[in-house]
C-alpha cells in the first residue's frame, strides 16, 4: 500500500471524523493528532477549517458517486437496483445519513459554499437516477422527485436504525415515478 501524503492523510481523516462525529464536533487539534501531522503541516495544506470542509465535501461527492454507480451496476443497473443499493448503504457500519444534508444542516448558514456543493451533489444523483428511468421528456423531473424521496429515506434510516420502513415507502414512490 503506497504511503499517503500529509495532505491525503488530513483529508481522509477529516472525511472519517466529519462524517462520523460531525464537523463542529471535530476540532482541528483532533484532526492534526489523528492524521499524524504537525500544526504547521496542517495549515500549510489547509489554511482554514472552512477550506478543509469544502474539500471534504468535494472528496465525499466523488467517493460516494463512484460507490453509488458501482452499487447500482452490481444490483442490475436498472431502476430496480436503487432500493437494494440504498439498503446496502443504510446497513453499512458507520452509516450516518447523507454527509451533504448533515453538513448543510450543521453549517449551511455559516459556510455559504455548502449549499451549492450540496445542490450539485443532489443534481448528480438525480442525473444518475434519470438514466435508470425510461427515456422521456419528464425523466429528469421524475428523477428529481425520486431523489427527494431518497433524501427522506436517508433521514428516516439515519434516525430509525431499521431502514425497512423507509425502503418500503421509497419502493412505492419509485414505482409510481418510474411508470409515468
Amino acid at each position: 500500500m503506497p504511503v499517503k501524503s500529509a495532505r491525503e492523510r488530513i483529508l481522509l481523516t477529516a472525511h472519517d471524523l466529519f462524517y462520523c462525529y460531525g464537523i463542529r464536533a471535530t476540532g482541528v487539534d483532533r484532526l492534526i493528532a489523528e492524521s499524524k501531522v504537525t500544526k504547521t503541516t496542517f495549515y500549510r495544506h489547509f489554511p482554514s477549517k472552512k477550506q478543509l470542509i469544502i474539500e471534504f465535501l468535494e472528496y465525499r461527492h466523488t467517493k460516494w458517486m463512484s460507490w453509488f454507480t458501482g452499487c447500482l451496476d452490481k444490483h442490475g443497473g436498472g431502476i430496480d437496483a436503487l432500493c437494494p443499493a440504498l439498503e446496502e448503504w443504510f446497513g453499512a457500519e458507520g452509516f450516518r445519513g447523507c454527509a451533504f444534508i448533515n453538513s448543510l444542516s450543521e453549517l449551511g448558514e455559516d459556510i455559504q459554499e455548502i449549499a451549492p456543493i450540496t445542490q450539485n451533489h443532489k443534481e448528480c444523483v438525480a442525473n444518475t437516477v434519470a438514466t435508470l428511468l425510461p427515456d422521456s421528456s419528464s425523466a429528469k423531473c421524475r428523477a428529481m422527485s425520486i431523489v427527494l424521496a431518497i433524501d427522506g429515506a436517508i433521514v428516516r434510516a439515519h434516525y430509525d436504525k431499521d431502514p425497512k420502513v423507509a425502503l418500503l415507502l421509497l419502493e412505492g414512490i419509485i414505482e409510481l415515478m418510474a411508470k409515468k
